[in-house]
């Protein structure tokens, strides 16, 4: 009897923990509708939030100039915001779940860095060629960053080599694709140079609706394929050799785990240029939240970055009103106080 109550209560603590954790999920959601509706609304021109929700509720009823900013100016970038913080937040939540590691992101493991000197010699090309920089800019990010994450799948396919020798080899990749950046930047003209200093603050000002669409499929796909692995991923979190005796495959999770998230930050990075720490940030908010089970952390995560990002372009056009600030000053600004709180807080625990 004894332990059939032990389960009973067992059993009423799990749903107890479940329906907090779907709270969070709903809280998160809402959070992210009002910071959608406040992007939207926030600009050279601010429009009024009842205008807003009334034109995107019934855009027939409203007047030609509020349609077209809403529709045509605010939302691709208000949306982008989202789609990108929830690729970079969910990118950042599998690269410490897979390495087991507290700082390993998309920004750290040096994607993002080969993603800035792709964009960087796209600019340069393209001033010696005079080529178009709408296309060859996103896909000169995109494919320097698969190069580097192409590195990393090849070491991760060698035999003896642990987490910590992806993560010291993604830092080497960090420097190396910096100091080519610095590189380029020492030899452009001033024009040229201050062109490749505005991408790698990040901006989401040239977003299009197509560049958008581009971003939020392969964001979902990559996500609905992440969360398959949803079981796998928390038990890797109980530990390498502990997975494998409950029958993970541990190298070809690896690989295909950093496949996905290359393929979706790389992406997402190649369109807005960098933004730092919602990848390192927004995991460590969803973990504290809701705990180690991918189930959860999985929506959590990119639902936190979206809100992040989203709240960040909100911040970017208020502190100037009427001026194009950076939305990567912003995440940096919010996210290094939290990030040393994080530090100092483990701290303290391990003390």
């Amino acid at each position: 009897m004894a332990e059939v109550a032990m389960l009973e209560q067992a059993l009423v603590q799990q749903r107890q923990r479940e329906a907090r954790r779907w709270r969070f999920l709903a809280a998160f959601i809402v959070l992210i509708v009002i910071t959608l509706l406040l992007d939207i609304a926030t600009g050279p021109s601010r429009l009024p939030l009842l205008d807003v929700v009334h034109t995107l509720w019934s855009p027939a009823n409203t007047d030609a100039m509020t349609r077209t900013i809403v529709f045509e100016m605010r939302l691709p970038i208000a949306l982008m915001a989202l789609v990108v913080g929830a690729a970079l937040g969910l990118g950042g939540a599998q690269m410490q779940t897979l390495l087991d590691n507290p700082l390993a992101s998309p920004f750290t493991l040096g994607i993002a860095a080969a993603a800035g000197f792709g964009a960087a010699l796209a600019l340069v090309v393209n001033s010696l060629f005079g080529l178009e920089s709408l296309l060859s800019i996103p896909l000169g990010a995109f494919l320097f960053s698969m190069l580097a994450a192409s590195m990393l799948f090849g070491l991760a396919l060698m035999r003896h080599v642990n987490s910590q020798t992806i993560i010291l080899a993604g830092i080497a990749l960090l420097f190396l694709f910096q100091s080519l950046l610095s590189l380029l930047q020492f030899v452009s003209s001033p024009e040229l140079n201050q062109q490749i200093v505005f991408w790698l603050f990040g901006s989401l000002m040239r977003t299009t609706w197509d560049s958008l669409t581009i971003t939020f499929v392969i964001t979902l796909v990559c996500s609905v394929l992440l969360y398959r692995d949803a079981w796998k991923l928390t038990c890797l979190r109980l530990g390498e050799a502990r997975a494998r005796s409950l029958g993970v495959n541990i190298n070809a999770l690896r690989i295909k785990t950093l496949v996905l998230v290359a393929l979706m930050t790389a992406t997402a990075i190649s369109f807005v240029g960098i933004i730092g720490f919602i990848g390192l940030v927004a995991p460590h908010i969803g973990r504290m939240l809701i705990g180690e089970d991918q189930r959860f952390l999985i929506p959590l995560s990119a639902l936190c970055g979206a809100a992040m990002l989203s709240m960040s372009s909100v911040i970017s056009k208020s502190i100037v009103p009427g001026a194009l600030f950076p939305i990567g000053i912003v995440t940096a600004i919010i996210g290094v106080p939290f990030f040393i709180w994080l530090i100092l807080g483990r701290g303290r625990k391990h003390a």
